[in-house]
């Protein structure tokens, strides 16, 4: 599929946001408002963990799992979403993603064992893996191919709005309500649905896809992902990325907290609200570093956009390792963020560019849910690190994988064609 082939209707619409027409304000409001709330879900566990482990008398490895079954949900979602998606409307299936996170979060909170809430967060990683896909596909169809980076990463800086939101409501509602209250939130994404199923459409170019499927001109084919040589590799190549960008993103963001409170030789939970919003400039660094890979991706093109921000987060991550007092730490928390978690928006806008329309949101979600579903296995890992070796051990295996993540990167064929359009 060459760049011109991905773009779409919305090929004239102007730059800045003030000047979208309608259609697209809505598309990109309400892919955002997804992303906030339902991260927001996803991310009370990185507040709860602890808490939950001491009640709970689970240990690190099995907290880690707990932390790990979304993202092993995600991949059956990631498939099962995607084809819905492609087949009968990227609009429907967006609202039932978001109703299933909601379910899976706000029953969390009437859950006293490891293995009914290993079966939540795996619903609720079914939800989230289904509306990655569906939310870039919708973008990609919306605006032209030379702005779908800038505002890819603005929807997913969504997600970063979730989490700052879940570190705020942790430190109001747990000292009074514990951990089983913050979940009980959990029915907030019902929001987003209404404002799906109210303003929400099918965007014109899924609408001939549907056309050209009746016609009998185009046929669905799973294959497609990896039906060339050239498109298998390309499709492995993005796996190995997302799967390292999974173990940066969610690894470091389940056990961000608990690798704080060892960095200060914290142990009271009394302390977590402390922690909580130190969290917060790290998350914020991660929103700066996502807009900003999103314009300079859509200025440089993915390949030196990727290199750029791969090689600054195996540095970053390396050096973390050396924070011992709150200042750095954020600090330095906030320049990890930045550079390993830019990167995480880019992922649709490139996926959007290299597959047609009639596999796209297949596409995203597969890749991305089965680098989830592999990367996940990190957050276990890290539980097991951190129960019989040193943060040091653990920074220093990530900081290693985002330069495995940037060998590879250099070899998806094309890909320094890929350039601005």
């Amino acid at each position: 599929m060459t760049v011109s082939q991905s773009e779409n209707v919305a090929q004239q619409e102007p730059v800045s946001i003030e000047k979208m027409t309608s259609e697209q304000k809505v598309v990109l409001g309400s892919t955002t408002l997804g992303f906030t709330l339902d991260h927001m879900d996803a991310t009370f566990l990185s507040f709860a963990l602890a808490p939950m482990i001491a009640e709970l008398h689970i240990t690190g490895a099995q907290g880690g799992i707990i932390a790990a079954m979304s993202n092993w949900g995600a991949l059956l979602g990631s498939l099962l979403f995607g084809i819905l998606a492609d087949r009968i409307g990227r609009v429907k299936v967006l609202s039932y993603t978001i109703m299933l996170v909601t379910f899976a979060t706000v029953i969390l909170a009437f859950l006293d064992n490891t293995h009914t809430i290993y079966a939540a967060r795996f619903l609720l990683g079914m939800g989230t893996g289904g509306e990655y896909g569906v939310s870039m596909a919708l973008i990609a169809e919306s605006f032209r191919a030379s702005r779908v980076g800038r505002m890819s990463s603005i929807t997913a800086i969504g997600g970063q709005v979730g989490a700052i939101l879940a570190a705020i409501l942790a430190t109001l509602i747990m000292p009074s309500f514990g951990w089983r209250g913050l979940f009980m939130l959990g029915f907030l994404p019902l929001i987003v649905v209404y404002i799906v199923r109210r303003h929400l459409k099918e965007t014109p170019e899924f609408e001939q896809l549907q056309s050209e499927y009746k016609t009998g001109k185009k046929k669905f084919n799973f294959a497609t992902i990896a039906n060339t040589p050239k498109r298998a590799y390309t499709s492995f190549v993005l796996i190995i990325m997302l799967t390292i960008q999974t173990a940066g993103y969610y690894g470091l963001m389940n056990w961000l907290p608990t690798i704080m409170r060892k960095q200060l030789g914290i142990t009271e939970t009394i302390t977590a609200g402390y922690v909580n919003l130190g969290m917060i400039p790290i998350i914020l660094g991660m929103a700066i570093g996502m807009f900003t890979f999103g314009t300079v991706l859509d200025h440089i093109g993915p390949r030196r956009a990727f290199a750029i921000f791969l090689v600054a987060s195996a540095l970053m991550i390396y050096v973390f390792t050396f924070a011992y007092n709150m200042w750095t730490l954020t600090i330095l928390g906030a320049l990890v963020g930045f550079f390993s978690n830019g990167m995480y928006g880019g992922f649709g806008a490139v996926i959007s560019r290299l597959y047609p329309s009639e596999i796209r949101a297949t596409a995203a979600n597969t890749l991305m849910g089965s680098g989830r579903a592999i990367g996940a296995f990190s957050s276990v890992v890290i539980g097991w690190i951190m129960d019989n070796y040193s943060v040091a051990t653990v920074m220093l295996s990530l900081s290693l994988m985002y330069m495995v993540s940037l060998i590879f990167m250099l070899t998806i064929p094309g890909f320094k064609k890929l350039g601005r359009n």
